[in-house]
């Protein structure tokens, strides 16, 4: 529970503190003083009769009632602080920096729990064990440094660890990125990410509540909540962008079909940001720099992320401007040729050699006016731009106050966008910093910043809530799960009439097929669906590794050879004659992550599938705009479209398959993986001719 005595505690006590500021018990007491906190700080040490100017009291029980405790001794220690400021001294909010707890031992876990016990017994928040503490603006309440500038209107940054959390704050500062509050969970034995999402989200206030949202998660206790909150703060106008560590534990594990070696616990991570509306994000860097994008991007209200396109490059130095050029190319945005009777005019306005077809290259000559005049053209006379990215740096002859002061002021007055990318750090540090104090964010690299605004274009709006149910048989699903044994021999794998039942509920097309022991009944059955057929063997899970397909079977006599082999192969126990098709091959698959669901893959199909891994996930149910962003992420999305002379297939066709296969595993959870590969397209129809399904009930 996040309460009042936490955020804006009347009365604060340090149990630990101390006058060695470089130890935490010090360093805390230390930032609540400079931090200007103006309520009443106690500071308890045994030994000390003042601690850095700060009445010292002996024994916490000597303390008056207090509202937030902060405890800073070791961890045997702090259940029977915890106790007693509770239950004698009114503390409703504790803030426990000590190390030593659950994530050491399972002694240490105890203790946790007693803790957590006695806070929810008197119904107190607890931020910790293990973290570096909580800033605001009412108490700096952390041990490190740095402290960053603070503002109504900046980040709100969550944090999973504290020793990154510094990490990111070091980063974050150093580009001026401003924040509102800074949460270090540690343990999250009581709140967690989500919780203070939760919190964030029921108590936000678009005129005074910080617009971004910052998240460092090393473990996503409750999947459910944290998508639930992060969509719902998102619609509300939020950005919110997160990295998620470890996420590749178990990616390598063992597995028995193709959504099995590529689904992993990183798969169903990305459909949980994708379907929330998450930027995700994979470093310090990248994080604090979507941090700053979203700053510079609401300094203009009316701008839409999603409809940045289109940008204008004004720079004094060439070959920063090629590199931006070919990072957001490379992302798929645009830096568009500028031409015609106002680019002309402009170049008579900037000295000889200068270039404005973009980039705006005003040479290292350029004056502050001549910046001025480029962003002006940029933002009022050249049609189609969007926003503008300004990179200035020196070489150390001339001072650049002026040049950043125009720069302060075009932020000021443009209607676009403007993303400062100012790489002279050392040389003009003064300027810069004087740049920043005006509450400016800077990018240092062009490359960085062009990666991370692409990320922030590919992510898509929260998904909507509703389950499409169009063409999905719902009681019959279920009316086949339920009849279906609780144990199987096969290890759960369905047999090819069930498969076939259950996807024709969700209207999934298959390829005509017979399975048959029977080589008279197969061979009959080739004959009326007619030549060239497809053999395949069944038993076998990887069929293609144990030579139990066969291509282009064009008479009687060869399938009757080729069925006479494939009976030979090792857990053969029939053989599946399927129609011969043609088409471009996809791949849609899912896997069941605990506490996430299913995650949906989709991708190019065929026998490369777990080598060439372009597959993209979302997580069940899926709406169709979430399909089509899935499909649209595909490195080969391209090849579906249609290139060089050859058609694409049927988009929107693949994207209902996607969606309604994401529906029938929305009501049918006892199915943990599904295996539709490949799929055969084309411009019209797609259907599917291989599939597998395991069961688990």
């Amino acid at each position: 529970m996040i309460n009042r005595q936490l955020l804006k505690p009347e009365s604060i006590v340090v149990i630990g503190g101390s006058n060695n500021t470089h130890k935490p018990g010090g360093a805390i007491v230390r930032n609540l003083i400079s931090g200007g906190y103006q309520g009443q700080l106690r500071v308890v040490n045994p030994k000390e009769e003042e601690i850095q100017g700060i009445k010292a009291y002996h024994d916490a029980k000597d303390i008056p009632d207090t509202e937030l405790a902060i405890l800073v001794v070791a961890a045997r220690f702090c259940p029977d602080y915890v106790d007693m400021l509770a239950a004698e001294k009114g503390v409703r909010a504790f803030i426990i920096i000590s190390a030593g707890f659950g994530e050491e031992t399972q002694a240490g876990a105890a203790l946790e729990q007693r803790i957590l016990d006695t806070c929810e017994r008197y119904g107190c928040a607890l931020i910790g064990p293990n973290c570096i503490g909580m800033l605001n603006a009412w108490h700096h309440s952390v041990f490190t440094k740095p402290i960053p500038q603070l503002h109504p209107q900046g980040v709100d940054f969550i944090s999973g660890s504290g020793a990154t959390a510094v990490f990111i704050l070091e980063s974050a500062v150093i580009k001026g990125l401003q924040f509102r509050s800074v949460w270090s969970i540690g343990n999250g034995k009581q709140i967690g990410i989500e919780d203070v999402l939760q919190y964030m989200d029921e108590n936000y206030d678009a005129t005074t509540s910080s617009p971004v949202k910052l998240l460092y998660i090393e473990n996503i206790a409750n999947p459910d909540k944290l998508l639930f909150h992060a969509a719902s703060l998102i619609r509300k106008g939020c950005r919110i962008a997160a990295i998620k560590a470890g996420s590749s534990e178990s990616g390598s594990r063992a597995a028995s079909s193709h959504t099995g070696a590529i689904a992993s616990s990183d798969s169903a991570v990305e459909a949980l940001f994708r379907k929330a509306g998450i930027v995700r994000c994979f470093s310090r860097e990248e994080l604090t720099t979507v941090g700053c994008i979203f700053t510079a991007i609401n300094q203009h209200p009316s701008a839409n992320t999603q409809q940045l396109r289109n940008f204008a490059i004004v720079t004094h130095a060439g070959g920063p401007g090629v590199m931006l050029t070919d990072a957001l190319s490379k992302g798929g945005l645009n830096v568009p040729k500028i031409e015609g009777e106002a680019a002309e005019e402009l170049k008579t306005k900037l000295f000889p050699g200068a270039s404005v077809s973009n980039p705006i290259d005003i040479l290292a000559t350029g004056t502050p006016e001549q910046l001025s005049i480029a962003i002006d053209y940029c933002e009022n006379r050249f049609e189609g731009i969007d926003a503008i990215f300004v990179i200035f740096g020196t070489p150390g002859l001339v001072t650049l106050y002026d040049a950043y002061e125009v720069l302060h002021q075009k932020i000021l007055e443009c209607r676009k966008p403007i993303f400062p990318i100012l790489p002279s750090l050392h040389t003009a540090e003064a300027e810069v910093e004087e740049f920043l104090g005006k509450g400016h964010v800077n990018f240092s690299d062009e490359v960085t910043l062009a990666t991370a605004l692409t990320q922030i274009m590919r992510t898509p709006q929260p998904a909507p809530p509703e389950v499409e149910l169009f063409g999905v048989d719902v009681p019959k699903i279920r009316n086949i799960i339920e009849r279906l044994p609780a144990t199987d021999e096969n290890g759960g794998y369905l047999p090819p009439d069930m498969v076939r039942e259950l996807l024709s509920c969700a209207k999934i097309p298959m390829v005509p097929e017979m399975v048959s022991a029977s080589v008279e009944e197969l061979t009959a059955f080739a004959d009326r669906i007619g030549y060239p057929v497809v053999a395949k063997v069944v038993g076998p899970i990887h069929k293609s590794d144990v030579g139990g397909v066969a291509l282009n079977i064009r008479s009687a006599q060869h399938l009757q050879l080729e069925f006479q082999r494939m009976m030979k192969i090792q857990d053969a126990t029939s053989v599946m004659v399927q129609k011969m098709l043609k088409g471009t091959e996809l791949f849609i698959g899912a896997k069941y992550e605990q506490r996430f669901g299913h995650v949906v893959l989709c991708g190019l199909g065929g026998i490369f599938v777990e080598v060439l891994k372009d597959v993209s996930s979302g997580l069940a149910p899926l709406s169709y705009p979430e399909a089509y962003s899935m499909i649209n992420s595909l490195r080969g999305y391209k090849i579906l479209k249609g290139t060089r002379g050859q058609q694409g297939i049927n988009i929107q066709r693949f994207a209902e398959i996607i969606v309604r296969l994401s529906t029938l595993l929305r009501f049918a959870t006892e199915i943990k993986e599904i295996d539709i590969n490949p799929l055969l397209a084309d411009t019209e129809t797609i259907t599917a001719v291989d599939a597998r399904i395991r069961i688990e009930k």
